[in-house]
């Protein structure tokens, strides 16, 4: 009793116990409410960048010191007139594209990736859609002096402590040929200092993605809490979707009346109303100049029976007892459908007693 109780008032305090409902997570997708961490796409655009430079890295390296070689062996020595300032700008303008391109491209790419292997395929603009209580500055402060906004700066912080941690550890290996650098030619220094940055980056991009991969986790964690529904919420959701059952039996009523209506203004043309006698009743009409078949135009169980009865009554229409038939009829046939061809031969031997006592056949 006290188990009932509980529940009873947990379904009428409106609390969101219960898991969302398919429906309402299409509703949230629409809306571009999805489990989606930020972390993630920055992890896939960073190992994509370490890709990158790990296969365009020389070609890279080429074009930066094709670069610093026309500056200084060539542009250096121009007049600096206006038409060789804009011809610099341009080259360099040009040659800026040119090594940015690739990275460009591959942080897109990637960037949609870690979107998509999140939320799939989805496109909405209502998150872009203008709201202005996002302009009120009393629900702005609490959005800032949240405890999520107080989680996602403990996010960072940590992030940012994990990942010096690790570039510090890096580069504490590497001391020493650090400090030899100034020994080295201009090509060992570089390729030291490369190699090293893509160290540095493995390593970043290895932490990145573990730590967005946690965030992840969080955040669908979050949106799931966020998502739950009530029970009562539920049951708006089902009278929405379905329908108000008040509204559905009203409807059914409605037809009913309407088929018995209009079973009722085809009942004068049957020639037989066959029944159970009392559970079924089918209203049998034929006409052998315009039919193939005899054919069901009414037909009832118990109380709607009972009506069609009455009303054949009151038409002299024949009532034959026939109670195999009468089943038989009401299980296979609907209403305006021909008698089926196993029980045709049965019909027929009822019709036939029918038309010899109106005496219409000897």
């Amino acid at each position: 009793m006290k188990n009932r109780l509980s529940l009873d008032l947990q379904f009428f305090s409106g609390e969101k116990t219960e898991k969302a409902t398919p429906q309402k997570r299409q509703e949230s997708k629409r809306k571009g409410q999805v489990a989606k961490s930020a972390e993630l796409p920055s992890a896939m655009i960073m190992i994509g960048g370490i890709l990158l430079l790990s296969f365009l890295g020389s070609w890279m390296l080429d074009q930066v010191l094709a670069i610093y070689r026309i500056n200084f062996t060539e542009y250096i020595t121009w007049d600096w007139t206006e038409k060789n300032v804009r011809t610099l700008f341009e080259g360099m303008t040009m040659n800026a594209m040119k090594l940015m391109a690739p990275m460009m491209g591959a942080a897109i790419v990637f960037g949609i990736l870690g979107n998509f292997i999140q939320v799939g395929a989805m496109f909405t603009t209502d998150p872009l859609k203008m709201k202005l209580d996002r302009l009120d500055p009393i629900q702005g402060a609490k959005r800032i002096f949240s405890v999520r906004a107080l989680v996602e700066l403990a996010k960072s912080l940590l992030k940012i402590s994990i990942i010096g941690f690790a570039a510090f550890t890096v580069l504490w290996g590497e001391k020493e040929e650090l400090f030899l650098l100034s020994q080295k030619s201009l090509t060992e220094s570089l390729s030291f200092i490369g190699g090293l940055v893509l160290k540095l980056g493995i390593t970043a991009s290895i932490i990145l993605l573990v730590l967005a991969i946690l965030d992840y986790m969080y955040q669908k964690y979050e949106f799931e809490k966020n998502i739950r529904m009530s029970k009562q919420d539920i049951k708006d959701e089902y009278k929405k979707s379905e329908g108000d059952p008040l509204i559905k039996q009203k409807i059914k009523e409605r037809q009913r009346s309407m088929s018995m209506n209009r079973m009722i203004q085809d009942l004068p043309n049957a020639d037989v109303l066959i029944t159970n006698p009392t559970h079924y009743a089918i209203a049998i009409q034929y006409d052998a100049e315009t039919m193939e078949a005899p054919k069901v135009i009414a037909m009832g169980k118990d109380h709607l029976a009972l009506k069609i009865k009455e009303k054949a009554k009151e038409l002299d229409i024949v009532i034959m007892e026939n109670k195999p038939l009468a089943r038989a009829l009401y299980a296979q046939v609907e209403v305006g459908d021909s008698v089926p061809e196993d029980l045709f031969l049965a019909v027929a031997e009822v019709l036939a007693y029918i038309y010899r006592l109106k005496g219409k056949i000897s």
